[in-house]
């Protein structure tokens, strides 16, 4: 059971890494705040032939406020990923989104009153080493938009210790769902007032990457019930690899030798904490 909670785990962790990548493509021509609605407004659709499944008794909630704020942190940490993935290396951005874990203990902390265990220090000083590896400041080719990368980390930190609160009381496709609908609402907003129809070409490729964040959320869910966190988490670095593969077949490029430096040293870190504290990864990347 364990192993396979870990194979599902991988086949998300690899469809996250080729959503980077088609985010990346995509940014080329459409607009970030276009992507990111297309992004969630699909992937809702994708989710309304199961609605009939779990009916209007399964839907019901008493935390819809904890549910919006779960949806509104992972949505900017949506927005930050995308900007980022279409302007920096693709290994680069999925590294810097994938974070989460490094500020997690920090948040848990605040917003939950869980103490931080000491044995995360070490890891979480070498994660944020190699955060500095990958921004490269004072070396004079230090991006900003790098921040933005590192941002969608840690709103995804936020997102992920709002899902710890919620799976006290709700199951998981309930936090799914409402996820889908405030975060489809809230970024139909922007688009509404700039919209701009996409060619037709891009149809089949924008609900390609709302098709694919849909089952890579559901392959996680369904990874998570039949492993622990601390087992399965470490293996949704994947998506690094992939992106990191991603970038060499589409593009051509690889992390120069303080990049990967930081990556390796971002998910040892992260992949230490996942198994020690048992956290989850639910919004790295381009979910």
């Amino acid at each position: 059971m364990a192993r396979r909670g870990a194979l599902l785990l991988f086949f998300s962790a690899v469809l996250f890494g080729v959503i980077g990548a088609l985010v990346k493509r995509l940014s080329l021509v459409q607009p970030t705040e276009s992507l990111v609605f297309f992004r969630n407004a699909v992937g809702l659709l994708a989710l309304l032939p199961l609605m009939g499944l779990w009916g209007q008794d399964g839907l019901a909630t008493r935390e819809f406020g904890s549910h919006a704020y779960r949806a509104l942190s992972g949505l900017g940490g949506m927005y930050l990923s995308f900007f980022a993935l279409g302007r920096m290396p693709l290994a680069d951005a999925m590294a810097l989104g994938y974070t989460a874990p490094l500020f997690m203990p920090f948040i848990a902390r605040v917003r939950l009153g869980e103490a931080m265990p000491r044995h995360v220090a070490p890891p979480l000083a070498l994660g944020f080493l190699g955060v500095l590896l990958i921004l490269k400041p004072g070396v004079g080719v230090f991006r900003p938009v790098a921040l933005a990368a590192l941002g969608s980390g840690l709103l995804a930190a936020v997102a992920q210790v709002g899902i710890r609160h919620l799976t006290r009381t709700e199951p998981s496709y309930r936090i799914v769902f409402y996820f889908g609908l405030v975060s489809t609402v809230v970024s139909g907003i922007p688009v509404a007032f700039r919209w701009r129809t996409p060619p037709t070409s891009l149809w089949p490729m924008l609900a390609l990457v709302g098709g694919l964040a849909t089952a890579a959320q559901l392959l996680l869910t369904a990874g998570y019930r039949r492993t622990s966190p601390a087992r399965g988490g470490p293996m949704m670095y994947v998506a690094v690899a992939t992106a990191g593969a991603m970038d060499w077949l589409l593009w051509r490029r690889l992390p120069d030798a303080l990049s990967l430096a930081g990556v390796a040293a971002i998910v040892g870190s992260g992949a230490y904490i996942l198994r020690r504290s048992g956290a989850t990864v639910l919004d790295g990347g381009a979910a």
